[in-house]
């Protein structure tokens, strides 16, 4: 499991609300909530997005935004200064034919994230923008089949699935546009060298691995391998393995039926004492600490 797919194994959307409105300049609509993602494409016209410092993307059909705060949606610069009013998206009639120059957007919203979640949010900046052209959304033509059949039975099951979908094709996209600017563990997972070691760390993070058990499984030298990680990952591929086990423990300990024995177990350590040792040192808090203050 590569690391983008383990950090979106968790994020599921149960419930999303899921809407299109078609709209007539001028517009203006506020997102307001306390969701921990929300992600809108345009379909047809333009939109500019508005953070709450004044930070401005501008979409136009095909592109999505994934955003983390709250934020507006206006036709036009030229709005933001206008008196008009800024319902949700949810409040806005939806129409399933545009019409004329109208405005075509589908925004959708996660529920409150899990303690799972965040290593996901932290990944991300406040906003990002993945500039496609319309067509070539896949997941977009069976969201709008699928908010044709809200009333039917599976329909939200359906959104949910479809809402995924889209999250997971929009972030690949868009960490792959970055090249050099994304994320080591994203560099790394495409590097013949790290890749493979990352799959298993990912895969199997119990095992006790060592650089000698990681090097062969990217066929190469003990020595050229802890060189190459390094410099990819900038850390060693220990201190990578030590900090992938304790995220694990950290998201499991958020949950409060699993026992600090538990985690232990899962993350590779059949002692709990050498477990809370290692937690302490990595997370400034002993498990049961750090689990009193998250529950």
């Amino acid at each position: 499991m590569d690391p983008l797919s383990d950090m979106l194994a968790d994020i599921r959307a149960e419930g999303a609300s899921v809407h299109q409105a078609a709209l007539d300049p001028p517009w203006r609509l506020a997102f307001t909530g306390d969701a921990p993602l929300t992600m809108v494409t345009a379909v047809a016209g333009h939109a500019e997005l508005v953070l709450r410092d004044g930070t401005t993307h501008r979409l136009t059909a095909g592109s999505t935004a994934i955003v983390q705060a709250p934020f507006d949606l206006v036709d036009d610069r030229a709005t933001l200064d206008r008196p008009i009013p800024a319902p949700p998206i949810d409040a806005v009639p939806t129409a399933a034919v545009p019409q004329g120059d109208r405005d075509v957007l589908i925004a959708g919203t996660y529920r409150p994230a899990s303690a799972r979640h965040q290593r996901l949010l932290r990944a991300l900046p406040e906003a990002l923008v993945l500039h496609e052209e319309v067509d070539d959304v896949l997941w977009l033509h069976s969201m709008r089949d699928a908010l044709a059949r809200t009333r039917t039975p599976g329909g939200q099951a359906m959104l949910d699935r479809i809402l995924d979908w889209g999250l997971v094709c929009t972030l690949g996209c868009w960490f792959e546009r970055q090249e050099a600017d994304a994320p080591d563990w994203y560099l790394g997972a495409l590097d013949p060298v790290t890749g493979p070691a990352l799959e298993a760390i990912h895969r199997h993070p119990a095992r006790p691995w060592t650089v000698e058990a990681l090097a062969a499984r990217a066929h190469v030298s003990r020595a050229h391998f802890a060189k190459r990680f390094t410099e990819v990952m900038a850390r060693p591929p220990l201190r990578y393995v030590a900090e992938r086990r304790m995220e694990l423990a950290s998201d499991l300990l958020a949950d409060p039926a699993v026992g600090v024995a538990e985690a232990a177990a899962a993350v590779g350590y059949r002692d709990p004492f050498a477990f809370s040792t290692a937690f302490k040192r990595h997370r400034g808090l002993s498990p049961r600490a750090y689990r009193a203050r998250r529950v």
